[in-house]
């Protein structure tokens, strides 16, 4: 799927793991339900980071089109020494290691270990990231149009009015890891939903997505998982611009207002 997708896919999720939270009598604060579902959406772009044309590649100039290239590298390397007889050869590294379960729990383990380990300023760090990320990705028609100075602006003020908030007493710094020292380790999880559900996307699409590697699928490591072929779509096509974008909008109203007990 194309970048906005993802991102509105990411914010639903989190907005509907919210409203199972509340009706599991473990509801969020709300900044928790905003601050994940904008972690969330930038999340879902991330694993784009092997694809020099991603949305995430233009997000923070040179330095990312920098890191894609790098990691499209690293991936490609990945593939090729693990690949079967059965896989198919290649010539880089799209839709392949980033594009894994394995990936999303690592990058989002680190993460929770680094709000964890590293204080505020680690915190910030992933806001400010995910936050650039989810105004590139749900405001993609503005940011493309405006400078990447003030998109990086308005993810470093939400990051910091964000984490300002988060920090204030009952207001969710603490929420689902309440000991001492556990603040933010719920960071993580929104990383990890928006990973994976990029990768649920993808396998939408006509050349599926490896999702469950390094688990071998019959002869294959990098199995492409996805739904039968009369099923799946090409990227950018109408079925994801007229129906999944529109259910993506529906089901995150819907989800963030049971979070927040209105429904």
């Amino acid at each position: 799927m194309m970048g906005p997708a993802h991102s509105l896919s990411g914010a639903a999720a989190w907005l509907g793991v919210g409203a199972a939270a509340a009706a599991f009598d473990h509801p969020m604060p709300w900044p928790v339900l905003v601050a994940g579902a904008l972690i969330c959406a930038g999340a879902a772009l991330a694993p784009d980071l092997d694809h020099k044309s991603a949305t995430i590649s233009r997000a923070f100039g040179p330095v990312s089109r920098g890191l894609c290239e790098i990691v499209d590298k690293l991936s490609y390397a990945v593939y090729k020494a693990t690949r079967s007889s059965a896989d198919p050869r290649r010539s880089g590294g799209h839709r392949t290691l980033t594009h894994t379960w394995l990936w999303a729990v690592l990058i989002g383990a680190g993460s929770s270990a680094a709000a964890v380990a590293g204080g505020r300023w680690a915190v910030l760090t992933i806001l400010f990231v995910h936050l650039v990320l989810a105004v590139e990705g749900l405001l993609w028609r503005a940011a493309r149009m405006s400078s990447d100075v003030l998109v990086w602006l308005l993810g470093a003020a939400g990051a910091w009015i964000l984490a300002g908030v988060l920090d204030q007493p009952g207001n969710g710094s603490d929420w689902l890891f309440t000991g001492s020292g556990q603040e933010y380790l719920w960071l993580g999880l929104p990383i990890v939903l928006g990973a994976l559900v990029h990768d649920i996307g993808d396998a939408l699409t006509v050349s599926g997505c490896p999702i469950l590697w390094p688990i071998p699928v019959g002869r294959k490591r990098w199995y492409p998982i996805g739904p039968p072929k009369g099923m799946r779509f090409r990227a950018g096509s109408w079925v994801e611009l007229k129906v999944l974008m529109p259910a993506f909008m529906l089901l995150g109203g819907v989800g963030g207002a049971s979070a927040l007990g209105f429904l």
